[in-house]
């Protein structure tokens, strides 16, 4: 959604915002929300003023009750969309949690059984680290012994998140976060700044996509497994729903769904249940498959 946003409610009292940090919180939260389906909550709160703090030092806002006005009065089309790519762009590193990766193999190596050349989507992918350690651990199984790697797609409602992911350049942080020098060598060049590009090969095997979850069609599909990690820790209870509907119609009857690890779909949905491959990952019920509702 191009353009300047101001919530209804709002909307009538945008010239004159008072300059509270409580009713520009109200605002960013309504913003997210409205552009996303996730919501500020408690914890999450306390990060806003440093992740908007680069976005305020270039426009020259010393407060984020200017920053929301700026936002509101519309001369900058560009601003709200910022922000929100500041406020959605999520921790990630690669490899993060390695025990996911040992449940990948195993769904994928049950796949691969069938004869079928496996599908991943990687879900609120944010700088594409997540999709990349994947393509990364497949990319070496071919190199040992020949096998396929799997079709990839990850998606991101955030395009500023995506760019980055495209352009596979991370700093020497970043890549060496998760990532043991043996492997940061073989998939990465050097560039000069302290930053890392990964190798076009690999990037290859990544399709990326801007996708906003709650509200876009999925970019394909049948899909053998999701991971969507972190994502529906964010999201408000009708937003969550419609999430979790799109993921369930993208994937094929009994597919695996990885979440985070505060995530959960009990309670949630009745879409999944979980899966005997480990803690933290659920298959699809073979009862939602649109081909038998239809």
């Amino acid at each position: 959604m191009p353009g300047a946003f101001c919530p209804p409610a709002l909307a009538e009292r945008s010239a004159t915002l008072p300059a509270a940090s409580g009713q520009a919180l109200a605002v960013l939260a309504a913003l997210l929300e409205a552009r996303t389906g996730q919501q500020i909550v408690s914890h999450r709160s306390t990060r806003v003023d440093t992740v908007l703090l680069p976005l305020m030092r270039e426009r020259h806002f010393d407060t984020l009750d200017q920053l929301v006005s700026a936002m509101l009065d519309g001369r900058d089309a560009s601003l709200a969309g910022r922000v929100v790519d500041a406020l959605v762009n999520g921790e990630t590193s690669f490899f993060r949690d390695p025990h996911v990766f040992d449940h990948v193999l195993a769904i994928v190596a049950e796949v691969e059984r069938t004869g079928r050349r496996p599908r991943i989507w990687s879900a609120g992918c944010s700088s594409g680290q997540e999709p990349l350690s994947i393509a990364m651990l497949f990319a070496e199984r071919h190199q040992a012994s020949g096998m396929a790697v799997p079709e990839i797609v990850a998606t991101d409602v955030s395009e500023a998140a995506l760019a980055r992911a495209r352009s596979g350049c991370f700093t020497q942080f970043e890549v060496q976060r998760g990532l043991p020098i043996r492997q940061m060598v073989h998939w990465f060049e050097g560039r000069p700044g302290n930053e890392w590009a990964v190798r076009p090969e690999l990037l290859r095997h990544v399709s990326f996509r801007q996708m906003n979850l709650v509200s876009d069609p999925a970019p394909g599909g049948p899909f053998d497994l999701v991971l969507c990690r972190n994502v529906m820790l964010y999201l408000a209870p009708e937003p969550k729903r419609r999430a979790f509907q799109t993921i369930s119609d993208a994937m094929r009857p009994s597919a695996g769904l990885i979440l985070g690890a505060g995530e959960t779909v009990i309670g949630q949905t009745d879409l999944f249940q979980l899966a005997p491959v480990g803690r933290g990952v659920y298959e699809k019920c073979v009862a939602d498959d649109p081909l038998r509702r239809a």
